[in-house]
């Protein structure tokens, strides 16, 4: 609890600090009710205080030489893994994450920051042809200053850190807004993780609050030239909205529908528990989760008994038991929407192959199938452990189930024939798509996003780099042009 206490604080240019709004956001553990801990929330004048500092330590971070910057990261990267054991324990207390989705999480963020202590050294400059006689064009890739993250709730560690570790690496200040629900492991932990690394006081900001008490101050104040934001599709278009009314540019990595296809050559076996870990990691409470589980006709029967019989296996409850696949929900709320959608769903003709109880903010795993054409749920993104079967007839048909969604994230495909499947993926209309594999990915050499409304840009690799700095141009004449007039 006393960590809890610690880190559940305003972290403005270096301090740690009480919120001066009139509220406090109350931290419980989803599984037992247990209160972590209150914090006061900012309001718009810590939302500046964190922007204009950001602003000033980012000149003097942006001219430090990169091998500096690399050190700090390197030593973030080390203090991860040696706390790993407290990041995993903070992970199931606040999120409800399972011992299995917890160390899934901090494996990832350490990934990202083994990563990002190369990006510090990745930003080059470019020489470029001239049209002009004696002219030297020279292209510089600069930080472009200050970046607003807005992270979500279900991994908001990994998440976090996919936009701060790197956005520091190359330069840049950040400012955190953590999703309510994840104040510590999305927004404390981060920060104190970089100042015991020693990362020079204002370049990383937290700020625990909400749109309630300080509207849209996070995303119009004018320092921030990027925002950084992760959650649902709905919130994405505000803010994609909001920041283009101020010439900012934004990385948005949104809501999904995602869809894991077995062809009639696959190996169900391998199938099978690659669906099963695609639908119920963490619950279900994943963009790239596969919503629906399509299954060729031909080998459907055989799918489904193996399927059914591997959900049904699946341990819910206590998310710190190691056996446990299938923690809370983050709240009653939703707990109560998902037994509603289900309840709904099979009072409109679909068949519950395995139907989960509720208990508490437990919600064990369903699976449906026979859902009526135009049944909402095909197209909607489903944040919870309910699964959807559904059969076609041919690569044909697959292909347009598929891509008959307003999302394209991820998605998987599972064939005897690895060129088949590539033929197939290619044919998806979304920002990642895999082959004989899970439809949850995340590789930090790897662009990650999706296309329609699943997103705009990309994280990872080098996609950061054009993410988080910006170009310019320099030209140097040697001799001497000759003007018109």
């Amino acid at each position: 609890m006393s960590f809890f206490h610690e880190l559940a604080h305003q972290y403005i240019d270096g301090e740690w600090r009480t919120g001066s709004g009139s509220w406090d956001i109350i931290d419980f553990n989803p599984y037992n009710g247990e209160k972590l801990a209150a914090v006061t929330v900012a309001t718009a004048l810590e939302v500046d205080q964190a922007y204009r500092a950001a602003e000033r330590a980012q000149q003097e971070w942006a001219a430090t030489n990169p091998y500096e910057r690399r050190v700090v990261l390197e030593r973030a990267l080390r203090i991860t893994g040696e706390r790993a054991d407290e990041i995993a324990e903070a992970i199931i207390d606040e999120l409800g994450g399972t011992r299995l989705r917890a160390a899934y999480e901090v494996r990832g963020a350490s990934e990202v920051l083994r990563e990002a202590v190369r990006q510090s050294l990745r930003p080059t400059g470019r020489l470029l042809p001239a049209v002009s006689d004696g002219r030297e064009n020279r292209l510089y890739r600069l930080p472009v200053g200050v970046i607003g993250v807005i992270s979500a709730f279900n991994f908001p560690f990994l998440v976090g850190m996919k936009s701060i570790a790197p956005a520091l690496a190359l330069g840049n200040a950040v400012v955190v807004k953590p999703h309510q629900s994840a104040p510590v492991v999305g927004g404390g932990l981060i920060a104190k993780i970089f100042e015991d690394a020693g990362l020079p006081a204002g370049l990383l900001n937290v700020l625990i609050t909400d749109s309630a008490e300080i509207g849209d101050a996070f995303i119009e104040h004018p320092v921030p030239k990027v925002i950084s934001f992760s959650g649902s599709d709905r919130v994405g278009r505000h803010i994609a909205g909001t920041a283009a009314g101020h010439l900012k540019r934004t990385i948005l990595e949104l809501s999904g529908n995602s869809a894991l296809v077995v062809l009639e050559d696959a190996d169900i076996d391998y199938a099978v528990r690659a669906a099963v870990f695609s639908r119920f990691l963490y619950q279900g409470q994943v963009s790239m989760a596969a919503n629906r589980i399509l299954v060729d006709r031909s080998v459907a029967a055989e799918f489904t008994e193996r399927f059914t019989a591997e959900v049904a296996a699946l341990k819910s409850g206590d998310p710190r038991e190691p056996e446990t696949r299938i923690g809370p929900v983050f709240n009653a709320f939703q707990a109560d929407a998902l037994t509603a959608l289900v309840d709904r769903a099979v009072a409109d003709g679909a068949t519950a192959l395995v139907r989960g109880r509720t208990r508490g903010n437990v919600v064990e795993p369903t699976v449906l199938t026979d859902l009526p054409d135009g049944s909402p749920l095909l197209t909607q993104e489903i944040l919870g452990p309910v699964a959807l079967l559904m059969t076609f007839d041919g690569e044909d048909e697959a292909v347009t189930i598929v891509n008959d969604s307003p999302y394209g994230l991820s998605g998987a495909v599972h064939t005897g024939d690895v060129e088949r499947g590539v033929r197939f993926a290619q044919r998806i209309v979304s920002g990642m798509f895999h082959v004989n594999d899970s439809t949850v990915q995340d590789d930090p050499l790897v662009a990650f996003g999706g296309e329609k409304t699943s997103g705009v840009g990309r994280l990872n690799g080098e996609a950061v780099v054009e993410a988080f700095t910006t170009q310019k141009w320099m030209s140097i004449q040697h001799g001497r042009s000759v003007f018109p007039f």
